[in-house]
């Protein structure tokens, strides 16, 4: 992610923080010197903040651990303002595994709390529970309180939060997963809508936690159903393989006229029938800023391109795609060059797909 800093790394696991993190810093700071006007009380609440996102850390940590046990790798964990985020290659197909993981974040809380209570039980400084408060208090006992809302905020039954995956997985034993994924979306964008009144009606903030949930759990949905129209697809079915092609000595000024004679954006470079490079719309545009029209395509292509199977399915290309922001891949069969595969052929394959699954229902409701 852009505007982040690697801060540690954990159990072979890179931690960021994003920028914004800090502007969350500098507002507790302020907060905390307007209500107190002391640098101790602006030290004092700085690093209740960061004791809170350490549990956040650990909390995902406890996402990506479990996700370990079953084969799948987490590429980073980012600090937000608003939280943290485990970055997972995808989420476990079993539905027993999915909860596992889900609970484990949760779970991770609650042995915070727990732990934090036992620490305090034992050196008497606990205070009665209907004592206890997020506001006031010790250290340990906000610590404490905060780890609780924590998890019980996460099992929420919606997605973002781990409780709407929870949800899902359990609908998913007894339907299809895209169907259990749409139920639960439509669960959680019922409690969004109930958040959203209670904010208009008590507190305002619960009116962001709504729109949070809402966008999370369309956003959630709609990963599913491009998932699920994939699901059977394999990369023949929406390469192209009507495009124009460059060749090394081509100039830039031959790039231009093909561009401009119709939408194409990137080009393979062709050395006869070998696949050699690409030239995006971005190296053609610095080709021109920097040299000119009389640039050599060879000079500005990108060579790195890697290549898919005919036969791959396209869900996994399009999953490659998104992590090495590549332009497209080369698709070949028997090893030779057919085609090329790019983020808007998959898309363009999946609105089309997607109208077809809504026209046979709709006929299957008509009969």
């Amino acid at each position: 992610m852009k505007w982040s800093w690697k801060l540690t790394r954990i159990a072979g696991i890179d931690v960021y923080v994003h920028a914004t993190f800090f502007i969350l810093i500098a507002w507790i700071g302020y907060s905390y010197w307007q209500i107190e006007g002391t640098l101790a009380a602006v030290v004092s609440g700085i690093g209740f903040i960061l004791a809170l996102f350490a549990c956040v850390v650990l909390h995902e940590l406890g996402h990506a651990l479990t996700a370990r046990r079953y084969g799948i790798r987490t590429r980073n964990i980012i600090l937000l303002p608003i939280g943290g985020v485990a970055s997972l290659e995808r989420m476990p197909d079993d539905p027993k595994q999915e909860i596992a993981v889900a609970l484990a974040g949760p779970s991770v809380n609650l042995v915070i709390a727990f732990a934090l209570w036992l620490w305090l039980s034992m050196s008497k400084t606990l205070v009665p529970v209907d004592d206890l408060s997020l506001t006031g208090g010790v250290f340990l006992e906000k610590l404490m309180v905060i780890n609780i809302i924590l998890a019980v905020f996460n099992l929420l039954p919606a997605f973002p939060m781990d409780g709407g995956r929870v949800l899902r997985a359990a609908l998913s034993m007894r339907m299809g997963r895209n169907r259990a994924t749409q139920a639960a979306a439509k669960i959680g964008q019922g409690l969004a809508l109930w958040l959203g009144l209670m904010g208009l009606l008590y507190n305002p903030f619960l009116i962001f936690i709504a729109l949070f949930v809402w966008i999370g759990a369309a956003a959630e949905a709609g990963m599913e159903q491009i998932k699920s129209t994939l699901s059977d697809a394999a990369v023949g079915q929406a390469m192209l393989t009507d495009f124009q092609v460059l060749s090394p000595d081509d100039v830039l000024s031959h790039a231009i006229e093909l561009t401009l004679a119709g939408s194409q954006k990137e080009f393979p470079v062709l050395e006869g029938t070998v696949l050699v490079g690409v030239l995006t719309q971005d190296g053609l545009l610095k080709g021109l800023q920097a040299v000119g029209e009389q640039a050599l395509v060879g000079e500005l292509m990108q060579t790195n391109i890697q290549s898919a199977d005919v036969n791959e399915p396209l869900q996994k290309v399009l999953e490659r795609l998104q992590s090495c922001h590549c332009p497209l891949l080369s698709v070949t069969k028997a090893g030779q060059f057919v085609g090329i595969v790019n983020l808007d052929n998959i898309m363009e394959l999946i609105k089309i797909q997607t109208a077809l699954h809504e026209q046979h229902d709709q006929t299957k409701w008509e009969a």
